[in-house]
């Protein structure tokens, strides 16, 4: 009976000493980061930084981008906040998630997004699993070089959020000047940099972390591979149609140079390769060469986002496709694939879409194409769309 007293009343100064160190140590944060605290008192908590530097990845996911800038939690914290901040834009009313919105997988349901002074050029793509590709290039030109590039092009964009240095516009320097009288930026950088000193190139990497850290592993199709053996046996968790969409889009057509068409299955894999079904950074035009809300064509448009969460729970589309926004179905999706057009001054189409010179004719059944459809629909997870940590921090909780 002593004993267990005196083991009570050990646990008892434990708990106390663990409780009085816990209560300095939040009085110390909310000391040294006041404006954060203020600021994001119910979405952000320093002290329990969400977990965006060891999420879980299934191991046959083998594609990783991220080159020299590894995913930290803190850095990714900072990252969000610049993700979701209008402060970034000109006139304090844009920010990357006006045109990357959680609730459609990080894309935008509108045609073209609206920025500061119009409308974007291009549809907005959507972010999902930006980490998971060979291919390191950004926007639907590649003419980022890798992702921390872009993050900032579009706040150095006159159209989009505003600090071009030209056509009137502030530079980007007195965007930092900007930020520079923001609190709670200050207090961010020296937590996530050990400095509080602001510049592009810490904001590229902050962005660059967070947005890499959006990940979708939960959906019907990761179910069925994590106990498959690969891609080219049946999902124990599939539907016989889902299974039958899945050969199609994984084995190639064969071409019948008599017929000019093709047989066999779509052959979607040689530019979409499972299990990440990221573009292939070899890619080319892939037909659709209009230009958004404007004449002319455009054949510079070789990147894709990955095919992963293209539709909600509910089937629907998580915003129109390609950089047109010229396609609103997944039947009108694979009809495009199924019947390629080698149009006028498209130097630049896609090997792959052009069989012995010609555009491929996948002579596709109304059957085969509601198969890919229902193999499409099982890349789409669900974690993506309510994760907090992906979410706004100034929506108060």
């Amino acid at each position: 009976m002593i004993k267990k007293s005196i083991s009570i009343a050990i646990f008892g100064l434990l708990l106390s000493a663990c409780s009085k160190d816990d209560t300095t140590y939040q009085s110390t944060t909310t000391t040294l980061y006041p404006n954060v605290s203020t600021t994001f008192a119910t979405t952000l908590d320093l002290n329990h930084l969400d977990n965006y530097a060891a999420q879980i990845i299934p191991n046959y996911i083998t594609k990783d981008n991220t080159g020299a800038n590894p995913i930290t939690d803190k850095a990714a914290t900072l990252g969000r906040v610049l993700f979701y901040d209008t402060n970034l834009s000109a006139n304090n009313t844009i920010s990357c998630s006006s045109c990357h919105i959680q609730a459609d997988a990080f894309g935008d349901s509108d045609l073209a997004s609206q920025g500061l002074n119009g409308t974007t050029t291009r549809h907005a793509m959507r972010l999902i699993n930006t980490r998971f590709s060979n291919e390191s290039k950004f926007f639907w030109d590649e003419r980022a070089a890798s992702l921390e590039l872009q993050t900032t092009q579009p706040i150095r964009n006159h159209i989009e959020m505003g600090y071009s240095g030209a056509n009137g516009d502030q530079t980007f320097d007195e965007l930092i000047t900007k930020m520079n009288g923001i609190g709670y930026y200050k207090e961010l950088f020296q937590f996530a940099f050990g400095s509080d000193q602001i510049t592009e190139t810490k904001m590229q990497t902050a962005l660059g972390q967070f947005i890499r850290s959006i990940q979708s592993f939960d959906s019907k199709y990761d179910t069925g591979r994590a106990t498959a053996n690969g891609n080219n046996q049946n999902f124990t968790n599939f539907t016989s149609q889902e299974n039958s969409g899945k050969t199609l889009f994984m084995s190639p057509p064969v071409f019948d140079s008599n017929s000019n068409r093709t047989s066999g299955g779509v052959g979607c894999a040689a530019c979409h390769a499972a299990p990440e079904f990221a573009i292939d950074p070899n890619s080319r035009n892939n037909g659709i060469i209009a230009v958004l809300n404007a004449p002319g064509i455009d054949i510079t448009n070789t990147r894709a986002p990955s095919l992963r969460d293209m539709v909600k729970a509910d089937g629907s589309l998580n915003g129109p496709l390609m950089h047109t926004a010229g396609i609103a179905n997944l039947q009108t999706l694979i009809g495009h694939y199924g019947n390629i057009n080698t149009a006028p001054g498209n130097t630049n189409l896609d090997p792959r879409l052009r069989p012995n010179g010609i555009g491929q004719k996948l002579n596709l059944t109304a059957t085969e194409v509601n198969d890919l459809i229902a193999f499409i629909k099982t890349l789409s997870g669900s974690k993506v769309y309510t994760d907090k940590k992906w979410s706004n921090p100034f929506l108060k909780i």
